[in-house]
């Protein structure tokens, strides 16, 4: 029996790991075939062993019309959480085909932050009729959250939370927590609170674990910790938790009373949004999701496309200015897009990184210089590498050295002025209050463009005509 070969082993094992955590597609596809004819037990043994999240994914994956199909067979057995999990475009055509008492019930079961988010979406008849059958409590909790800013603190915390004066002792509140029928899940700490509600400290549970029941709270509370404000950007509480390696964050209100806690989970899906929007936003799609109609889709990209094209016409008219020199030297048409190409390239490569740490919050006024400085010297030594091959293959192949010459000139020159257009275009639309990740891509190009071509086209007109 002949043994495999390690290396192809090794490359099944990596496809196993990539497919690990992948959504079946016979399993969909079984689950499609089974709503269409309307089999419901066969549908349910497939979503039988199937986390929410995959559910979820499962739902954006499928068309409008099986969707619709699905909730409408299979309606009162979608889990509240999943309703969270979905894509915007995707949770609204599930909210208007389910059942409004099944809203209703979903809400009932879900922690504030997760009905927040889910009335959001919601017309206002529809919310009013949610509203009205919650708790009167969770009502009034709800409402307030919903007339804080969206996207902010106060629209992401739960108002579920565990807070306790200093002067109870560990028993007591070990005491308290297993008497308890309504702790919110998860919590990972303890809030400690002084008689006007504003929180003094916390307590990771771990270390409440740990010490014996007579030792008191206010003795083993953390003081240094960290409070958001519900009108903090969403942004801001992403980055706060990454930045402080939080794992739960007490909000409070103008007065500094405690409101709501956020926890990890909800800023890492802050994160992760705020990173894929700035990935969609350079390449000029919005706030585009998978599973957008065409029309959604055309209606987004289209002002961009016609910045673009603003661009383009602006290249081209500095290419009509030496159009009896192209005539001259046909080889320049050739030549030409090779300077704006790499110069693109080279600014988008840029324009990337310093938008990432624009987001990231690692380019700030105190090393701005340094970093404009050290794009400068990178699209300068990429410059002459490159300028030195491409001088080369022009020179050897239409035999014309100066032809050559004029290529690694404009190479040069186009590939330094890409470095620091990539890097001042995003700072500076920073500090003007625009998104760098949705705008700078359109100046970038029309900059390494227009350079390009009129450092090329200039030189030749100066030198071989």
């Amino acid at each position: 029996m002949t043994e495999p070969d390690s290396t192809e082993t090794t490359d099944l094992r990596e496809d196993a790991r990539d497919d690990e955590y992948a959504l079946d597609p016979e399993i969909v596809a079984a689950l499609v075939e089974a709503v269409e004819s309307h089999d419901r037990v066969a549908a349910l043994a497939l979503l039988e062993d199937l986390h929410n999240a995959d559910i979820a994914d499962l739902l954006e994956q499928i068309t409008s019309e099986e969707r619709r199909a699905f909730v409408e067979l299979l309606g009162a057995e979608i889990a509240p959480d999943v309703l969270t999990e979905l894509e915007e475009g995707v949770r609204d055509e599930v909210l208007k085909v389910l059942d409004p008492g099944l809203i209703v019930e979903a809400a009932r079961e879900l922690d504030t932050d997760d009905v927040v988010y889910l009335l959001s979406d919601l017309d206002e008849a529809q919310r009013k009729e949610v509203l009205d059958a919650l708790e009167p409590a969770d009502r009034a909790a709800i409402s307030q959250s919903l007339t804080y800013p969206e996207y902010s603190a106060g629209r992401l915390m739960q108002r579920e939370l565990v807070k306790a004066p200093p002067f109870w002792t560990v028993g007591q509140m070990i005491d308290f927590m297993r008497a308890s029928d309504d702790l919110p899940e998860p919590f990972y700490d303890v809030i400690l609170v002084d008689p006007s509600a504003r929180p003094i400290g916390t307590i990771p549970l771990s270390r409440i674990m740990g010490m014996s029941r007579p030792v008191t709270l206010g003795s083993i509370m953390e003081e240094d910790f960290r409070t958001l404000h519900v009108e903090d950007s969403q942004e801001d509480v992403a980055y706060a938790f990454n930045q402080y390696h939080l794992v739960s964050a007490p909000v409070v209100d103008d007065d500094g009373r405690l409101v709501g806690m956020i926890t990890i989970d909800d800023a890492m899906t802050v994160l992760d949004e705020e990173a894929e929007e700035d990935i969609l936003r350079l390449g000029g799609v919005g706030d585009e999701e998978i599973s957008d109609r065409v029309w959604e889709i055309t209606r987004r990209r289209f002002p961009w496309l016609a910045a673009n094209l603003l661009t383009a016409i602006l290249a081209s008219a500095v290419i009509a200015i030496f159009d009896s020199t192209i005539a001259d030297v046909v080889a320049l048409a050739v030549l030409m897009p090779i300077v704006a190409s790499m110069g693109g390239n080279a600014a988008t490569q840029t324009m990337t990184v310093a938008v990432r740490a624009l987001a990231t919050r690692d380019l700030t006024p105190t090393n701005a210089f340094r970093i404009i400085g050290r794009e400068t010297m990178v699209g300068f030594a990429n410059g002459v590498a490159f300028a030195v091959l491409i001088g080369v293959a022009a020179g050897l192949f239409y035999s014309d050295w100066t032809l050559g010459s004029v290529l690694a000139a404009a190479m040069v020159i186009n590939m330094l002025v890409a470095g620091v257009a990539g890097i001042l275009i995003p700072i500076g639309l920073d500090r003007l209050g625009a998104d760098p990740a949705l705008a700078s891509g359109v100046f970038v190009t029309t900059v390494t463009d227009v350079v390009g071509f009129f450092a090329f086209l200039g030189l030749a007109a100066a030198i071989l005509v």
